[in-house]
């Protein structure tokens, strides 16, 4: 397992490496390379999300900035007092978490938006590290059953033990939680297999786990 929380030159997945490197000669401005981990490094709310998207964190450079899947997840945390504002536009919109931090279980934007099995396992050191560096009683909101599986995986947990579903909590190591929502993706939203409503109740979920009150 690899000791640190991110390698901004990580080429170990040859697929993505090499799709990054296309992606950057069509888009020269783009990141196009690993997106770190956003937030507090102190966070006690860890939001764990696919992979970067490609006109989104793959462009920006921030996880969820400049994505549409990133609207719902930054209203929610700016009115459940993680984050001082409303919307993540880029690098240099001032955004500031506080008690919060993003990151994905795939570091690298995949083809189709569709990791493979293999790059999961690779990018797992990374998300494993991260987790060890957690407080203890912090909480993970897995966006998603891959993240979920992700985080599963990094605390060497059996999958069929811990069944994704939303709004679900499951009980970690170390007095940690693990709380599943269906993403924010655009697909979800569109298809009302997710709405506001829904991902306000899986914050109340994270308030009461943290002890936090007076929120959204």
């Amino acid at each position: 397992m690899n000791p640190i929380l991110f390698d901004q030159d990580c080429r170990l997945c040859d697929r993505l490496a090499s799709f990054l490197d296309a992606v950057k000669q069509q888009h020269p401005s783009y990141h196009a390379r690993p997106v770190a981990p956003f937030g507090d490094p102190d966070a006690h709310l860890l939001v764990v999300g696919l992979a970067p998207g490609m006109h989104g964190a793959n462009a920006t450079g921030r996880p969820f900035t400049g994505d549409y899947a990133g609207l719902l997840l930054y209203q929610a945390l700016y009115e459940f007092g993680y984050s001082n504002q409303l919307l993540s536009a880029s690098l240099q919109d001032g955004l500031v978490l506080s008690d919060c931090r993003i990151t994905n279980a795939v570091k690298c934007l995949p083809p189709q938006n569709k990791p493979n099995g293999a790059e999961i396992t690779l990018c797992n050191g990374y998300l494993t590290a991260e987790l060890s560096a957690l407080p203890e009683q912090a909480v993970i909101l897995a966006l998603g059953g891959i993240a979920h599986q992700a985080v599963l995986k990094a605390y060497g947990l059996k999958l069929k033990a811990h069944t994704f579903a939303h709004n679900a909590v499951h009980a970690l190591p170390d007095n940690r939680y693990l709380v599943d929502s269906y993403h924010s993706s655009r697909y979800n939203i569109q298809t009302k297999r997710l709405n506001k409503d829904q991902f306000d109740e899986v914050f109340r979920t994270i308030d009461r786990l943290l002890g936090r009150s007076g929120n959204a």
